[in-house]
């Protein structure tokens, strides 16, 4: 067996799953999950019909590049968004079967194992794919705290120069998964200026970019635009429609960006990725389409947060993020206990933060937080608050 296998962690869910293993829930409170980041709105009907209509291309393989159509419609897509010039869908924009599974394959296709200890960086607290990817592409992780000292920001200065001239991928989430901060214009020059100084590749997840309160997020192709780099050189984007249009079962996104990084990634594929399925391709044209659907979703997430930050705000310092549907929390008491109690007593499931984050520079970034997913029904979400709130008060009137 391949033994960097054995370097893997479990995933935050099973740690969870361990973490509650002995505990018996309140039969007083139907469960209540907050702590899986698995979209529960409704698929819009559009998108289900299309995929109904189109199941008669199951008949025939698909290309694993996907059809021109889709292509196109991901590339005009980009174009509107970003307000960037229209990416070539021949050369720079590849579909793959949800951002997940790319972004794990596509250390796979950067890393050169022949160069000397090669390294990986990403965010921490981070998903936990980027960690997995490093290690099964033979590279060793290496991790940049994101601290609320510093409004969560990458601090790049963290790791010291022998470590970034072995850097050959480094991971970013923008919005950030858990903490939803969007990364600045200056951070992103920033980092390009680093990716030209020591020749890694970035890697820029943005699953989360379709769902924010106001203006609508920066993304790393239209940074990159606007600082002058129109060949998006060592920059590849990951994006789905899994959060933006509520399919996280279609299992649909895009690579995009650098055309040389994206034909190698595409050779990759040819061997590794699965071809999407043609009615899945029908039914992702129709999603990208279409944004009446998505400003919806944004305004259900609006009110939810609205309305949660309002109730818990008296027990817990919430604040709304800059995008994404989680609450980023610190916690009163440790963070596994807060979880496990609250799951006993209320039977609302929150993932503690310490399972999102490794300790690195002697901390866990993770400890005594917190991640919400807001991803349930209105009515729902706002049960669980009230749940969290009664359960925070009584925690903290006991300890007093």
């Amino acid at each position: 067996m391949n033994p960097d296998l054995n370097r893997l962690q479990p995933y935050p869910f099973q740690k969870l799953a361990s973490l509650f293993r002995e505990v018996k829930t309140s039969q007083d409170y139907r469960p209540i999950s907050l702590s899986i980041g698995e979209p529960k709105h409704d698929t819009p009907q559009f998108i289900v019909d299309a995929l109904i209509e189109n199941l008669g291309g199951l008949a025939n393989y698909p290309t694993t590049a996907g059809s021109d159509t889709l292509r196109s419609t991901i590339a005009n897509w980009l174009e509107r968004r970003y307000d960037i010039p229209l990416p070539d869908f021949k050369t720079q924009v590849l579909p793959v079967n949800g951002s997940r599974e790319a972004l794990f394959a596509f250390a796979q296709t950067v890393i050169d194992r022949t160069r000397n200890a090669p390294v990986v960086v990403s965010p921490n607290p981070f998903y936990q794919i980027y960690e997995g990817a490093a290690y099964l592409a033979g590279a060793e992780p290496r991790f940049l705290n994101t601290l609320p000292g510093n409004n969560f920001a990458l601090d790049f200065s963290q790791l010291p120069e022998d470590v970034w001239q072995r850097t050959q991928l480094v991971y970013v989430c923008s919005p950030a998964n858990p903490t939803g901060r969007v990364m600045p214009l200056s951070e992103w020059q920033t980092l390009f200026e680093m990716s030209d100084r020591y020749g890694f590749v970035i890697a820029s997840d943005e699953c989360y970019s379709e769902i924010y309160a106001d203006a609508p997020p920066i993304g790393a192709m239209q940074a990159a635009h606007q600082l002058g780099r129109a060949d998006y050189r060592n920059l590849a984007v990951f994006s789905s429609l899994s959060k933006r249009s509520n399919v996280p079962g279609m299992r649909s996104g895009f690579v995009a960006g650098d055309a040389k990084v994206i034909e190698k990634f595409a050779l990759y594929r040819t061997y590794h990725g699965s071809a999407m399925n043609p009615a899945i391709q029908e039914a992702s044209i129709a999603a990208w389409n279409d944004e009446a659907h998505v400003e919806e979703n944004r305004r259900q997430y609006r009110e939810k947060f609205a309305r949660v930050t309002e109730i818990l705000e008296d027990v817990l310092p919430v604040t709304q993020p800059d995008a994404g549907f989680y609450l980023w929390v610190r916690t009163p008491i440790a963070d596994t206990a807060y979880a496990q109690a609250l799951y006993r007593d209320y039977n609302v499931t929150v993932l503690p933060g310490s399972f999102l984050a490794r300790n690195s520079q002697g901390v866990n970034p993770g400890e005594n937080f917190i991640r919400m997913a807001l991803v349930a029904g209105t009515e729902e979400t706002m049960e669980a608050a009230k749940r969290i709130k009664e359960f925070t008060h009584q925690l903290v009137a006991g300890s007093k």
